[in-house]
């Protein structure tokens, strides 16, 4: 492990550790919650990730994504995880998860071995909370401590899905308004939005950032005009971060101080608002950055959990049982 890494885990460690207590002691989530019942699970949910990632590094990013996308609708709940049925309308084929969220099959195998070692025990929400972690620090991100006892949701909302998540062209009025629906704080939204230091996006969600905005830095926009064009060509890919799009570090925000973020709502965060200090902090600090996005990850993981009796444990995360 690179040293930078081992500096980034350290911190967090110490950071996090008085969070993590405080939310033991007043939580419903628990970090001891699958010790007697599943002890294995968090080495399982770490191989099969490790496994998906070796195969395509890209995967760690769209499980992240999935994680946030699923914690935005109604909770951290697996709804996101839900087939369409003929009677049944879910979340997967809403306006941001649509062609988009990705990498559905990775957690149905996980889940399939989790189900071979502990059987009708282990929600897919929590899987899907842990294998979010696992993709953050396989590739070369921090670690965090996840409480776990999260309960499946019985349904999911395409509606929901369309209007409570943030998107590329969000500006920074929005985007303290939806975080801090979700009990976010700014700090948390600037930190969480450093996700965007790994994964690709696709033209039809940058398209009007690089040909009508005025705060992006010329040679930077061209570059990304070259396979975007005004017309076209919506699937194609692009690295959110040019700088390094596999790894997780604090270069995200360094692309933003000079005005080369991809989204609108990512430029946003460094455009003359609240956000340029923490941003400037961030991109000078990789320490800092990972010890804020692991407490934000934590925070974001406890939004609307189901718990106790409350919705039920999958057997197949795509369907209720």
């Amino acid at each position: 492990m690179a040293a930078s890494a081992v500096r980034w885990l350290l911190t967090v460690a110490v950071v996090v550790a008085p969070l993590l207590a405080g939310a033991a002691a007043g939580g419903p989530l628990s970090t001891s919650f699958y010790s007697k019942k599943c002890p294995n699970v968090q080495g399982i949910v770490r191989a099969g990730m490790a496994s998906a990632v070796a195969a395509e590094r890209r995967m760690g990013a769209s499980i992240l994504r999935m994680f946030f996308h699923d914690c935005f609708v109604n909770g951290c709940d697996a709804s996101i995880l839900l087939d369409d049925t003929a009677t049944f309308t879910g979340e997967k084929n809403a306006g941001p998860n649509a062609n988009s969220v990705r990498g559905y099959e990775v957690i149905d195998a996980i889940k399939a071995q989790v189900e071979a070692s502990c059987n009708a025990t282990v929600s897919c929400a929590d899987i899907l909370a842990l294998a979010a972690r696992d993709a953050v620090n396989l590739l070369g991100g921090p670690t965090w401590t996840v409480y776990l006892g999260r309960r499946d949701a019985l349904t999911a909302s395409q509606s929901d899905a369309n209007s409570n998540l943030p998107g590329p062209g969000s500006s920074l009025s929005t985007l303290h308004s939806m975080f801090g629906s979700k009990g976010l704080s700014a700090r948390d939204m600037t930190a969480l939005s450093g996700a965007h230091t790994i994964g690709q996006a696709r033209c039809t969600t940058f398209r009007s950032r690089i040909y009508s905005d005025a705060n992006i830095n010329a040679t930077f926009a061209s570059l990304r005009q070259q396979t975007c064009p005004q017309s076209g060509g919506d699937a194609t890919l692009a690295p959110i971060d040019a700088q390094t799009p596999e790894a997780f570090d604090n270069a995200y925000y360094q692309n933003l101080m000079s005005r080369q973020g991809l989204f609108h709502s990512d430029q946003e965060l460094f455009n003359g608002g609240s956000q340029d200090a923490l941003v400037k902090k961030y991109s000078g600090n990789a320490g800092m950055f990972a010890a804020d996005f692991a407490k934000a990850m934590v925070r974001m993981g406890a939004i609307s959990s189901l718990t106790g009796a409350q919705g039920e444990v999958r057997l197949n995360c795509r369907k209720v049982n």
